[in-house]
C-alpha cells in the first residue's frame, strides 16, 4: 500500500510544483511534525485530526486538519480503509499547509522540534521573477466587433 500511497514529504517534489514552492525548510519530512489524534468514536464513524504546531515568535500556535471515517469506508480497500484514507488526509494537509504558505507568504523553518514560522525572505520568494510579473500585467487590447446600427 504505501507504495501506491506516498505518506512522506519530498522536499525535491515540494519544490518543483507549479509555483516553485521553497516555503518549508525543515531538516525532517513535513509529516515528522504532525501529530494525531482521535475522538471519542460514534455509530457515525471515526473522527481524526492532524496537528501542525508551529512557534510565530514567542507564541505557540498550530494548524489542524480533521477528517471522519464512516464503518463502512474503514472496511474499504481489503480491511486497510484506515491506513488509506489517513494517507490521503496527511497529503491534503501537507497541500493545504503548502498553499497557505504560498497565500500568506510565510515559511516553516528551524531545527527545533517544533518548526518556526516567519515572513519569506525575498532570497525565498522565488514564485514570480520579475520580468514575468510584468509581463502579467500588460494590458493586450481585443478586437471589438461593431454592431450595425439601423436608425
Amino acid at each position: 500500500m504505501e507504495g501506491v500511497f506516498p505518506t512522506r514529504y519530498d522536499r525535491d517534489v515540494a519544490c518543483r510544483s507549479r509555483d516553485r514552492m521553497t516555503f518549508i525548510e525543515l531538516p525532517r519530512a513535513l509529516e515528522d511534525y504532525f501529530a494525531f489524534a482521535e475522538t471519542e468514536p460514534t455509530r457515525r464513524g471515526r473522527r481524526f485530526s492532524i496537528s501542525l504546531p508551529y512557534f510565530q515568535g514567542q507564541r505557540l500556535d498550530r494548524l489542524q486538519w480533521w477528517y471522519h471515517v464512516t464503518p463502512v469506508q474503514e472496511q474499504m480497500f481489503d480491511g486497510q480503509g484506515l491506513v488509506v484514507l489517513r494517507t490521503r488526509a496527511i497529503e491534503r494537509f501537507r497541500r493545504h499547509i503548502e498553499q497557505w504558505l504560498a497565500n500568506t507568504h510565510q515559511q516553516l523553518h528551524g531545527d527545533d522540534p517544533i518548526p518556526r514560522l516567519s515572513p519569506r525572505t525575498r532570497a525565498v520568494d522565488t514564485a514570480t521573477p520579475p520580468s514575468e510579473s510584468r509581463a502579467l500585467a500588460e494590458v493586450i487590447p481585443l478586437p471589438v466587433a461593431r454592431a450595425a446600427v439601423n436608425g
